[in-house]
């Protein structure tokens, strides 16, 4: 494992080179070739700031129990630096999905273990599990489809709505309720902080994930049809143990039809984008 300096040099690499790509996207074209709805107004109940400041508690103390393990990989480690290498691919993609992106400090880490998962926290934490991509054997293009598809997650702020509707429900608020509400809610949301990697999205969560990560992924010149190849990877292994993406990802088949009805709008976003590159 590398040293304290060492892992933080590499991670301020990524963000610079991620920062600087995401001015280059301001002259993107016009944007939102796959169609979702607008996001839920109920998320305004819990403050983004202070959801995002709590996942990224979480994640620093992720990071340090998997590097007492000696399960941190290095900034040198070649799977890390390709999951940073499309990571930098699709970040500049982020902002027109989510204004607050703009804030944000994406990092991403990956952590030894056999589980099949990964994930993104609200506020850019990104990280993979090896099990993901040694069990499922996972090439760049469908990598960047876990990516993507978690990027959007938290684009579209899918748990701070969830958390939201989750709460609200059980406080009996609603939207007219702020004024009593909101300092509740922002404590609460510091508090579900710890939730956050074990919450389960509604299947409208799921789509709109998995479209926003293609258009992602698309205009990262990742091809959109290994979306469908890494759906179908899930679905051969389903029945395994140690899913645990699953477990919060559910697979099926009209997932995969949703994706195959969708490819035809990125597809000419992956072409321009590989030739640009």
């Amino acid at each position: 494992m590398c040293d304290a300096r060492a892992a933080l040099s590499g991670r301020r690499g990524f963000l610079r080179a991620a920062t600087a790509a995401a001015g280059a996207s301001a002259l993107a074209p016009v944007w939102g070739q796959v169609q979702v709805g607008q996001p839920s107004a109920l998320r305004s109940l819990v403050p983004a700031a202070q959801l995002e400041s709590a996942a990224s508690q979480q994640y620093a103390q992720l990071l340090a129990q998997a590097r007492a393990k000696g399960a941190l990989a290095p900034d040198g480690h070649p799977q890390l630096r390709r999951l940073r290498t499309i990571a930098q691919r699709l970040v500049p993609h982020a902002l027109p999905w989510n204004e607050r992106a703009r804030q944000w400090r994406w990092e991403v880490n990956l952590i030894g273990s056999k589980q099949i998962n990964a994930f993104c926290m609200p506020g850019g934490k990104i990280a993979f599990f090896t099990g993901i991509l040694d069990q499922l054997q996972l090439n760049d293009d469908e990598a960047a489809m876990v990516m993507g598809h978690e990027m959007a997650h938290a684009l579209r702020e899918h748990a701070r709505s969830r958390i939201a509707k989750t709460q609200a429900t059980g406080l009996g608020l609603s939207l007219g309720a702020q004024l009593l509400g909101l300092g509740d809610l922002g404590r609460l949301a510091a508090d579900l902080g710890t939730q956050l990697l074990s919450l389960k999205f509604s299947r409208e969560d799921e789509t709109e994930a998995d479209l926003v990560g293609l258009e992602l992924a698309a205009r990262g010149a990742y091809d959109p049809r290994a979306s469908v190849a890494l759906w179908q990877k899930m679905a051969q292994v389903a029945g395994g143990n140690g899913l645990e993406f699953l477990s919060t990802h559910p697979s099926g088949p009209s997932r995969i039809r949703d994706l195959e009805a969708n490819i035809p709008k990125v597809e000419e976003l992956y072409e321009q984008a590989r030739r640009a590159g």
